[in-house]
């Protein structure tokens, strides 16, 4: 009970406002506010920006969870193997996770710059017609902001499929070699039914957080150029902090919190549904 009347004192109470405010035209600094309904909602079924940044906001996190889930997977096959330098190996590819995004966004800002170590590479290998502005392009900022994601986590990813392939007996995996199995097919008849439940918790933990992504944005981006890399993120954060609207962000963030229930509940029993098939 105790840590039960904690939880809600620092989460569901203030949750709770927050919903609440999401239907006034509170300015996030005075005690006087009016409810306006549904007010704040059209505005942002009106407002461009919103729009453009709900579009981001789910390509973003389709594309990292797909990505770096293949190459997490692919990373985990890799150091399972009884290859000598696993151990480093396995070091190497996670230690990216341990590092705090704004650190890693930094140091990815410096690589894309255009006079940064990307294009310096591209230019010494005599290949300067492919550097880019990287941050600078509406077409490719968005891209470059998933690729430093799918960097960072795809280690983190790795850990938790090496943790569903400690559970493989190596039994099985030998016996259907002898069998005469390829790796292809002793993948997906031997491994992938017995790794769905790792997939289904790498596939809820990407999902969730790159719906929610804002420190990589922020620090690469800003949002920019223009609005081509606009999160609901950082459009709930421009909106409360830098022009007051307070009521209107909350909205944002209340249809934020909405659309990951929404797909994570819907991703859950779709993996749910797999794990049953392939018992």
């Amino acid at each position: 009970m105790p840590a039960l009347l904690f939880y809600a004192f620092v989460l569901l109470v203030p949750s709770g406002q927050g919903a609440v405010y999401a239907f006034t035209d509170w300015d996030g600094l005075s005690r006087d506010f009016s409810f306006v309904g549904l007010a704040n909602f059209r505005e942002l079924l009106d407002d461009d920006a919103a729009r453009g940044a709900v579009v981001n906001t789910v390509l973003i996190a389709f594309a990292v969870t797909l990505v770096q889930n293949a190459v997490g997977l692919l990373l985990a096959l890799g150091v399972d193997s009884l290859i000598k330098t696993r151990n480093v190996l396995r070091i190497l590819f996670f230690a990216p996770a341990v590092m705090t995004p704004v650190v890693t966004s930094y140091l990815w800002r410096y690589l894309y710059a255009p006079n940064g170590a990307i294009n310096s590479t591209l230019e010494g290998l005599g290949l300067g017609a492919l550097t880019q502005n990287w941050l600078g392009d509406p077409d490719l900022a968005i891209w470059s902001v998933i690729a430093t994601v799918i960097w960072q986590f795809s280690g983190y990813s790795m850990v938790i499929f090496l943790a569903g392939l400690q559970g493989v007996p190596r039994e099985l995996r030998e016996a259907a070699a002898v069998d005469g199995a390829g790796p292809a097919r002793r993948f997906w008849y031997v491994i992938r039914p017995l790794l769905l439940p790792a997939l289904t918790i790498n596939l809820m933990l990407s999902m969730i957080n790159s719906l929610k992504m804002f420190d990589q944005v922020w620090v690469l981006t800003g949002g920019g150029p223009g609005q081509a890399t606009e999160t609901m993120s950082t459009l709930i954060y421009r909106n409360a902090f830098q022009f007051g609207e307070y009521a209107y962000s909350t909205a944002v963030a209340l249809v934020l919190t909405a659309l990951v229930a929404v797909i994570s509940v819907v991703q859950y029993r779709a993996m749910a549904r797999q794990e049953r098939a392939a018992r």
